[in-house]
């Protein structure tokens, strides 16, 4: 009886060990596999990452980065992201009901598509500079390179080379 005790209790520790690891994992790095994922747009439209038709991931971690960020994309076009193959990815997860009563009807009127990042895995996995919006450039489903946009401060253009 103790031995089955203590088997069970290893596999019990094994499984949550197995499982905490794979919700925290490490942040993307370069050559790093990057996941695909489905998450919503702004308009409530289902969206499918598809790593391997993507070339650039822009990702925004705060709400004041994001205002920025969607600043400068509205700028650019309708069509702008498309051209480069680009996806723009909003980290949304925590921002409360309140705050989304306010934020989602102003998200609606940019003309780019913004993804919803409402997952805290899935925004973990992006690496983060203070103030500035997470731009992995992508060679298939791999990172070849992470640089940091200012959208405040630098064009776009600069980056998505």
């Amino acid at each position: 009886m103790n031995s089955r005790f203590l088997r069970l209790t290893a596999t019990v520790l094994a499984s949550a060990a197995l499982t905490m690891g794979a919700s925290h994992a490490e942040p993307y790095a370069t050559g790093s596999k990057v996941q695909s994922f489905t998450a919503k747009d702004q308009h409530e439209q289902g969206f499918t990452f598809k790593p391997a038709e993507t070339k650039f991931l822009l990702v925004s971690h705060d709400m004041e980065t994001g205002k920025k960020a969607n600043k400068a994309l509205n700028a650019l076009g309708k069509d702008y992201l498309g051209t480069k193959k680009a996806v723009y990815l909003a980290n949304i997860h925590g921002m409360p009901g309140i705050g989304r009563m306010f934020a989602m009807p102003k998200m609606k009127k940019y003309v780019h598509r913004i993804i919803l990042g409402d997952d805290a895995a899935l925004i973990a996995r992006f690496p983060e500079q203070k103030d500035k919006v997470t731009v992995l450039k992508l060679d298939g489903d791999k990172v070849s390179a992470i640089t940091y946009w200012d959208p405040a401060a630098e064009p776009l253009d600069n980056i998505l080379k």
